[in-house]
């Protein structure tokens, strides 16, 4: 199985899990974007589209932040197939926190995912908060595993490896 890396705003750095996972899993490729600082919603999309007509319907998302509203924004727009998608930290674009480079990710698509997901939330997520990935879990049709305080679950959760949420991915993958 092909497992897609979707970082958010401003990339992932190597101290971020995704990172660590594409240096432990060679089945793992980093979804590259031209504008990490100023994401446009459609170009995103754009390239999600182009990485997973490569990698091919047995492909896993694993997304995190920004990268949550894109697996979303593309769902509804593609007739391509995957396996799953993890969808970690999602961040609601109407908070003040949300990045005002990011344009074109609201509003946020609704519909009920073509895919098994989980959403991966911390209670204590400044840019989008317990409440607010329930919804999402929600309308997605994604299981919801709150993992408590762990700010954004980024690299500066100290989170490591996160064989916590490999066992997630395996989960979803099938696997276990």
């Amino acid at each position: 199985m092909k497992i897609l890396i979707l970082p958010g705003f401003g990339n992932s750095g190597p101290d971020h899990w995704q990172s660590r996972w594409e240096q432990l899993n060679k089945n793992c490729m980093r979804v590259n974007q031209e504008r990490w600082e100023s994401p446009i919603c459609s170009d995103w999309v754009a390239s999600l589209e182009d990485a997973v007509k490569s990698s091919g319907p047995r492909t896993t998302l694993v997304a995190h932040s920004l990268g949550c509203l894109l697996v979303a924004h593309w769902a509804a727009k593609t007739n391509l197939k995957i396996n799953a998608a993890l969808l970690v930290a999602v961040p609601n674009p109407q908070s003040p926190a949300f990045p005002t480079q990011a344009f074109g990710f609201e509003p946020l698509p609704v519909d009920r995912l073509p895919f098994k997901s989980i959403v991966v939330a911390s209670t204590n997520d400044p840019y989008g908060g317990i409440i607010y990935s329930e919804e999402c879990a929600s309308n997605w049709g994604s299981d919801l595993v709150n993992i408590g305080e762990a700010g954004h679950i980024n690299g500066d959760s100290g989170l490591g490896d996160w064989p916590e949420g490999q066992t997630l991915l395996r989960q979803l993958e099938g696997l276990i």
